[in-house]
C-alpha cells in the first residue's frame, strides 16, 4: 500500500560496534616517530635474537623495541593517570628483566615460561586491564592490534609531506646493505684473519639466515604496530570489568558449595592423620610405601586446586549479596573453603617433598611445586579480601607474584639445584638415574662435572655436543659460559658417548637389578 500522506518512516539508528564504541583507534596522524618504532623493532629483533638458542640477544631486542615504542608514544601516553602509567611501567620493566633471564639460565622448560611471562607483561603494558576479564581481553586485543593497526602505521608514511625522505633513507638503507655484503664477501675472502674477525661480528649469510631475518623482522615489526596502535588510543575497558547483572540466590549456590565445604573438611581430616602418622600409618591404611603414597595424589590435589579457584571466581561473581545474611553467609562457606584449600596445598607440597627426597630432583618437579605455592598464594590473598570485600587487586597481584615465582626459579638455578641434589643422593645411597641427568641444560654441567667415572662420562655426553660450536656475541649466555669452563677443566677424556649411557644406572635401578 502507498504511504498516507503525511507520514515518514522513521530514520534507523546505525548499531554501533564494540570497536567502534570501545576502541575506535587513533586518529590519522603523521610523523617519523611512529614508523621509526617499527623500524626499530624489525631491525631489532632481526639483528640482535639468535632464534635457535637463549642468549642476551633476546632482552637486546626487546630493549630496542621497548625504547623505539617509548619514543614513539611518550607525549601520546600523557593523558593517562600517574598511577596507571607507573603500572603500565612496571608491567614493560617486567617483560625486560623476565628477557633478561635468557641471558643467565638455559632450561628449556624455564625460558619458555619466561618468554610467555614477558609476552604476557608486555600485553598488560600495552593494553592495560586490573581485573579477569580485561587481563584476558589485553591478551586478545593486542595480537589483533598489531594487524588492526597496519593501514595506521603506513598512512604515517604515504600522507606525510616527508614521504620522498622517507623512501630516500629507505634506499640509502638498502643500498648500504647491499655494498657491504658484496665488498665485505670479497673481503673476506681474501684474507683469513679479516675473515675470523668478520665471521665474530656478523653471522653466515646463507638462505636460513635470510628467512630467520625476515621473520624475526616481520614478528617484531608487528609488535611495535599493535604497541604503538594501541597505547596511541586505548581501548575503554570499563564495561568489560563491569559486574555481573545476573545474580544467584543463596538457594542456588549455597548447597552446592556448603557440600563441597564439607568434603574438603573430610579430606582435611584425613590428611593431619597422614601429615602426623606418617609412614606407618599410609603403610597399615593404604598398604603404600609412603614415597607412593605422596605421588599417587599430588596431580589429583593441583588439579583440585585449580577448580577449586574456579568456583571460588564464579560464586564471587555471581552470587547475590543484596542482603546481610547473604554476604554472611557468603563470606562463612568462600572462608572455609578456602582456608580448607590452603591445607589442601600444604599437603600437595608435603607429598611432592617426599617424593623428591626418595627418587630425587628435577627441575620439573621444583617447578611445579613453585607454581602450587603461587596458587596457596592466591588463596591467602581470597582470605584478606573476604575481610573487607575488596578483591579487585587480586588479579594483578597474581601476574605479579608469577613474575616473581619465576624470576625466584631462575635465581635458584634449578636444573643446577636439582643437579646437586641428584649427586647427594648418589653419595649417600649409590643410586643415580644417569640418563634423567645427561638431558640436563648447560645450567647442570659445573655440578655433573663433579661427578666420578664412569658415571660422569654419561652424564656429560649431550652437553658436549651441544656445546662443540661458539657462541656468536648476540648469543652469548652465562650458563653455556659456565658450562664450556668446566669441560675445559676436566678435560676431553672425561666425555663419553652413548656406550657410557649404556653401562650407566637407568631409572635408579642398580645394574644388578636389571
Amino acid at each position: 500500500y502507498p504511504p498516507q500522506p503525511g507520514w515518514t518512516p522513521r530514520p534507523r539508528t546505525p548499531r554501533t560496534s564494540f570497536l567502534g564504541a570501545r576502541w575506535p583507534g587513533p586518529k590519522p596522524a603523521t610523523g617519523r616517530a611512529v614508523p621509526l618504532a617499527v623500524l626499530a623493532g624489525a631491525l631489532g629483533a632481526a639483528f640482535f635474537v639468535p632464534l635457535s638458542r637463549v642468549g642476551i640477544g633476546w632482552f637486546l631486542g626487546w630493549l630496542t623495541l621497548t625504547l623505539g615504542v617509548l619514543v614513539a608514544v611518550r607525549r601520546r601516553t600523557a593523558d593517562l593517570p600517574r598511577a596507571e602509567r607507573l603500572i603500565r611501567g612496571g608491567w614493560a620493566a617486567a617483560a625486560l628483566v623476565l628477557l633478561a633471564v635468557l641471558a643467565f639460565r638455559n632450561a628449556w622448560w624455564l625460558v619458555t615460561f619466561c618468554v610467555l611471562g614477558a609476552l604476557g607483561c608486555a600485553t598488560l603494558a600495552i593494553a592495560g586491564g586490573r581485573l579477569v576479564r580485561s587481563i584476558l581481553f589485553g591478551l586478545a586485543a593486542t595480537p589483533f592490534a598489531a594487524f588492526r593497526g597496519l593501514p595506521w602505521v603506513r598512512r604515517h608514511v604515504t600522507a606525510s609531506p616527508e614521504a620522498g625522505t622517507v623512501r630516500k633513507v629507505t634506499g640509502s638503507v638498502v643500498a648500504t646493505v647491499l655494498v657491504l655484503l658484496v665488498f665485505g664477501s670479497l673481503l673476506s675472502s681474501a684474507d683469513a684473519a679479516f675473515s675470523e674477525v668478520l665471521n665474530a661480528i656478523v653471522p653466515e649469510i646463507n638462505v636460513s639466515t635470510v628467512f630467520r631475518w625476515i621473520f624475526l623482522a616481520a614478528v617484531g615489526g608487528l609488535i611495535a604496530v599493535a604497541a604503538v596502535y594501541t597505547l596511541a588510543a586505548p581501548p575503554d575497558l570499563s564495561s568489560v570489568d563491569r559486574p555481573s547483572t545476573r545474580r544467584l540466590g543463596a538457594l542456588e549456590w549455597a548447597p552446592a558449595i556448603g557440600a563441597l565445604t564439607l568434603l574438603f573438611a573430610g579430606f582435611v581430616v584425613v590428611q593431619f592423620t597422614v601429615l602426623f602418622g606418617g609412614q606407618r600409618h599410609v603403610q597399615k591404611v593404604a598398604g603404600l610405601s609412603y614415597s607412593e603414597y605422596a605421588r599417587s595424589g599430588f596431580w589429583q590435589l593441583l588439579f583440585v586446586t585449580l577448580l577449586t579457584l574456579a568456583v571460588l571466581g564464579g560464586v564471587s561473581r555471581w552470587a547475590s549479596r543484596e542482603r546481610s545474611t547473604e554476604r554472611l553467609l557468603l563470606r562463612v562457606l568462600l572462608g572455609l573453603l578456602s582456608a580448607l584449600s590452603v591445607v589442601i596445598v600444604v599437603s600437595a607440597l608435603s607429598r611432592m617433598w617426599t617424593y623428591q627426597k626418595v627418587y630425587s630432583f628435577t627441575g620439573e618437579r621444583i617447578f611445579v611445586m613453585a607454581f602450587e605455592l603461587l596458587l596457596g598464594a592466591v588463596f591467602l590473598m581470597i582470605l584478606a579480601a573476604g575481610v573487607r570485600w575488596q578483591g579487585r587487586w587480586i588479579p594483578g597481584t597474581t601476574v605479579a607474584l608469577a613474575v616473581a615465582m619465576l624470576l625466584g626459579l631462575a635465581v635458584l638455578n634449578p636444573e643446577d639445584y636439582a643437579a646437586k641434589r641428584n649427586i647427594l643422593r648418589y653419595e649417600q645411597t649409590g643410586k643415580i638415574d644417569a640418563w634423567y641427568l645427561r638431558a640436563l641444560s648447560a645450567d647442570a654441567t659445573p655440578a655433573l662435572s663433579r661427578l666420578p667415572d664412569p658415571v660422569r662420562r654419561c652424564t656429560l655426553s649431550w652437553i658436549a655436543d651441544d656445546l662443540e660450536e661458539p657462541d656468536p656475541w648476540y648469543a652469548w649466555n652465562l650458563g653455556r659460559h659456565r658450562a664450556r669452563q668446566a669441560l675445559d677443566r676436566v678435560g676431553p677424556g672425561a666425555i663419553g658417548g652413548p656406550r657410557d649411557c649404556r653401562r650407566a644406572d637407568q631409572f635408579d635401578l642398580p645394574k644388578s637389578r636389571r
